[in-house]
């Protein structure tokens, strides 16, 4: 069948981190679903300043927009093609959403990265994409910052999809899981279904390391008496950190709260590894998913690293192995001085801000195609 096959039947399910309109009209999705047991997608701003600002794909669809629309905000001629996209992604996926029964078979929309730090702001906007797209196995991404838990709360009370982003620390991931809950708690209270309601909390790997490694580098090179300590992190701290993220995961849907929530069909919002592909030219290309790899889980990958894993991958259920080796790299760091928490604040702030960059761009190179009669 082939590794990918094996990775979705070892429990992680195979998302593509990668939506364009000529990949998706040359039936490119199609493609992975059924050859490559492909279960979701998700897309980002960088995403789709990438398939958008650059060539002709959407020309021809922004102009036939233009010319129902004169006069039309560059924000709402964006809307228009990244929902065209994404209804047609949620097309492809429509039948792995049937026959898993709302398990999987999504497909994900991130609200602008202009409102992370606005709680109603970012509610209102989902919904919004929500009835916008109106497809059941889309979900919104809304990032997991401060103002973000408690609209993940309110947006899952409403029966809305959600893929949490931008996920670095534990602490982090602790409070928008319990978010969800709290979502459908209310759902429960107000009488309403929770049973096909899901979510995913994207958990960021690889920038972690990157971060982390350059301040070991930097630390070894200056000649630091704890250098062979150091070293001996180095390349760790990102799946460590994953880990011990998906040992909470573990003991929470085993607690009475979430019980009480699987009784009445609750889904549990599974882990999403997320920036899975290397950084350093130096580690194997398919790390972050070789090491990721256990039940109820998800890896979006960019079409590279799934290239990498289809060719090269090893399957084995690795989250649940030597979890007390990655507590030991945790301790490390801390002892160390290597400050995790500074690092995965300044890592939420930097992810914000960066798709905020390249929404920037994708509406800048949008506005340039602005019609001259416009």
């Amino acid at each position: 069948m082939g590794k990918l096959n094996d990775l979705s039947a070892a429990g992680t399910a195979v998302w593509l981190d990668f939506v364009d309109r000529k990949f998706l009209e040359a039936g490119g999705l199609k493609a992975l679903v059924e050859e490559d047991s492909l279960t979701g997608v998700t897309s980002n701003p960088s995403i789709f300043e990438k398939a958008m600002g650059h060539g002709d794909a959407y020309d021809g669809t922004l102009a036939a927009f233009d010319k129902e629309n004169p006069g039309a905000a560059t924000i709402d001629r964006y809307e228009h093609l990244a929902i065209q996209d994404i209804k047609a992604a949620a097309e492809t996926l429509t039948p792995v959403y049937e026959r898993l029964d709302a398990k999987d078979g999504y497909v994900s929309l991130e609200v602008s990265p202009y409102i992370a730090d606005d709680t109603d702001a970012t509610i209102a906007e989902a919904d919004k994409l929500w009835h916008a797209v109106d497809r059941p196995n889309l979900m919104i991404k809304i990032p997991g910052t401060q103002a973000g838990a408690p609209a993940i709360s309110a947006t899952i009370a409403k029966g809305i999809n959600v893929n949490v982003t931008l996920l670095f620390s534990q602490a982090d991931y602790q409070r928008v899981a319990e978010a969800y809950a709290t979502g459908l708690e209310e759902r429960v209270r107000q009488g309403q279904p929770i049973d096909r309601i899901a979510s995913v909390a994207s958990f960021f790997i690889s920038r972690i390391d990157a971060e982390i490694d350059g301040a070991i580098d930097k630390r070894v090179a200056e000649g630091d008496a704890e250098a062979e300590a150091l070293k001996a992190i180095k390349g760790k701290v990102a799946i460590a950190n994953a880990k011990l993220a998906y040992a909470w995961y573990r003991d929470f849907i085993a607690s009475d709260r979430w019980q009480a929530l699987a009784a009445k069909g609750a889904q549990p919002q599974r882990l999403l590894w997320a920036s899975t592909g290397t950084k350093n030219p130096d580690y194997p290309d398919t790390l972050y998913v070789d090491e990721l790899i256990g039940p109820e889980t998800v890896n979006t990958m960019p079409p590279k690293t799934m290239d990498a894993f289809r060719d090269r991958g090893t399957v084995a259920e690795t989250l649940t192995q030597d979890v007390e080796g990655a507590r030991h790299v945790i301790a490390e760091v801390e002892r160390l001085g290597l400050d995790l928490d500074g690092v995965t604040g300044r890592l939420v702030e930097a992810g914000v801000a960066s798709f905020a960059g390249a929404f920037d761009d994708l509406l800048g190179a949008i506005a340039k195609k602005q019609p001259a009669t416009a």
